[in-house]
């Protein structure tokens, strides 16, 4: 393979690297694919989310050997205190559909059987490989990475980083600088197995049907952070996140705040008796748009987590992952087709297609709304979740206190803690982050 020249060469076999090489690959193009875990998902334990439509565009008939756990048919959304939750779901008939939007999947299995796509498509694909350096000819272009399998160069016309949001072949080079704290979060995630019978009577499911439920507040010991748990056939995923930076200042551990959620009253019964048998933790982008570092250059481009792609606010990430690792992948092969040579200006097409998807124009739509989480982090983690609780035992505990004086008491509970000003200034600023 030393005198060997691909086309391409991914790094990483995630959502972002499997969607680029199975395009390229399905597309004629000669593609190498580099992935340091034993097999593709051998670092990647946990239960996630995946979104079918963006699956499609890639493989449109996935459905019919992919290893989907549950397709979702609830979604809910607690505000918790420390001994109560409020909140809001959705729940519909409509996503029992002959092909479902969402589906729960277990990411060791899934990128799996991803990677048999790929190389089913084509692409070679060598594991337990590490891509230590990027190579570069005169000119100061990439034209391969070098390996620690005793130092071997692969060359190839362009390289794909999908490394991951730590990955340390892009930092190396200095292509893209190290995530700082504030934009990215450490999830610690825990698998309960429970039987299917169990999860289905407790969550009100039958047949393959999924629940999810992410959950905010004191569960976070006002640092900028989400809970979550999902449904899958014999398991339930469960675990918390939070900023690096909030980790850094507070000193709290994840496990204890993973531990806490997990013995709050409003979960507790919901995972009672269950048996854990894995555990994890990594690292997810959450800097959103302003974070997004350079794209694109002279023989190379980044996708997915590398190219802290994720859209924090509505909790997606596979499927933009998936989506620039196809867009990526289309983009190479555009400019192939036009024998053209991977330079910068070539290689720039990739971000008119990206800035042309829902990727970045979500990103953007929601650029400002990680800072105001992280600066009023207190206010929307603490002192909200408090407030909300107080509110609804107020207007649902009947024990002879006029209906006025409750009312008054939430309102003065709610000034005391924000002013009225603080109020409406959080409002407003809520209300301009979402737009």
């Amino acid at each position: 393979m030393l005198e060997e020249k691909f086309d391409a060469i991914v790094i990483g076999a995630g959502m972002a690297g499997n969607a680029a090489a199975f395009t390229m690959a399905s597309g004629g193009l000669k593609v190498l694919q580099l992935e340091r875990g034993e097999y593709p998902g051998s670092k990647n334990v946990q239960g996630a989310i995946m979104y079918a439509h963006m699956l499609e565009k890639i493989i449109p008939d996935f459905r019919d050997d992919a290893p989907l756990e549950r397709h979702l048919v609830e979604q809910r959304f607690w505000m918790m205190d420390d001994t109560s939750h409020a909140g809001m779901h959705y729940r519909s008939d409509d996503f029992n559909e002959a092909k479902p939007n969402r589906y729960t999947i277990i990411r060791a299995q899934f990128d799996k059987w991803f990677s048999r796509k790929v190389r089913e498509a084509g692409a070679t694909v060598l594991c337990e490989t590490t891509a230590t350096e990027l190579a570069y000819d005169a000119a100061g272009k990439v034209v391969g990475v070098r390996t620690d399998r005793a130092g071997e160069r692969l060359l190839a016309d362009v390289v794909i980083l999908a490394e991951g949001v730590n990955g340390l072949l892009g930092t190396r080079s200095g292509l893209r600088k190290l995530p700082r704290a504030e934009s990215v979060a450490l999830a610690v995630k825990e698998m309960h197995f429970l039987p299917e019978e169990v999860i289905e009577q407790r969550f009100g499911l039958k047949g393959n049907e999924g629940c999810v439920i992410e959950a905010a507040g004191t569960i976070s010991r006002s640092m900028t952070g989400l809970a979550f748990l999902y449904t899958n056939k014999e398991s339930i995923s469960l675990g918390i996140g939070c900023l690096v930076s909030d980790f850094a200042a507070t000193m709290e551990s994840p496990y204890v705040l993973l531990e806490g959620f997990k013995n709050h009253p409003s979960v507790r019964a919901l995972i009672a008796g269950s048996e854990v048998k894995e555990y994890a933790a990594h690292l997810i982008p959450e800097g959103g748009y302003k974070a997004i570092p350079q794209l694109f250059g002279d023989g190379w481009v980044a996708v997915g987590d590398a190219a802290q792609l994720n859209n924090a606010v509505h909790r997606e990430g596979s499927n933009l992952a998936m989506t620039s690792g196809r867009i990526a992948g289309e983009a190479i092969m555009q400019i192939k087709g036009r024998n053209l040579p991977m330079t910068k200006r070539n290689l720039a097409l990739y971000k008119t297609m990206l800035d042309s998807s829902f990727v970045l124009k979500d990103l953007r739509k929601h650029k400002d709304m990680p800072a105001l989480l992280h600066t009023n982090s207190h206010n929307f983690f603490m002192n909200y979740p408090q407030l909300i609780s107080l509110a609804a035992q107020n207007l649902v505990r009947v024990d002879g206190t006029p209906k006025i004086d409750k009312e008054k008491a939430t309102t003065a509970a709610f000034i005391s803690a924000r002013s009225r000003w603080g109020l409406v200034s959080d409002a407003l600023r809520l209300a301009f982050a979402w737009r």
